[in-house]
C-alpha cells in the first residue's frame, strides 16, 4: 500500500481512471457489435445509423487513448466496408 500522501492521492486516480477507460472500452465493444448484427441482418439504414454511433464512440476512445488511433481508423474502416458490400 502506498505510504506518502502523493503516492495514496496516486492510487485513488488509478482507480478512477482505470474505471473510466473501462467504460469507454466497454461502450466500443458493445456498439461494434450492435453495428454488425446490423450489418448481418442485412438492414443498411440501421447499420448506417449504429455505424455513426459507433464511429463517434471510437473517435472519442482514440482521443482520450483509450485506444490507440490507428486502431479506431481500422475499425472504422471494416464497418465502413462491410456496410459497404450490404446490397
Amino acid at each position: 500500500m502506498a505510504n506518502h500522501k502523493s503516492s495514496i492521492k496516486r492510487a485513488r486516480q488509478t482507480v478512477v481512471r482505470t474505471e473510466r477507460n473501462r467504460a469507454a472500452k466497454s461502450r466500443v465493444k458493445t456498439l461494434r457489435k450492435k453495428a454488425l448484427a446490423a450489418i448481418e441482418a442485412g438492414d443498411k439504414t440501421a447499420a448506417v445509423a449504429a455505424s455513426a454511433e459507433f464511429s463517434s464512440a471510437v473517435d472519442k476512445a482514440a482521443k482520450t487513448n483509450v485506444i490507440h488511433p490507428n486502431q479506431a481508423a481500422n475499425l472504422k474502416s471494416k464497418t465502413a466496408k462491410a456496410i459497404a458490400k450490404i446490397g
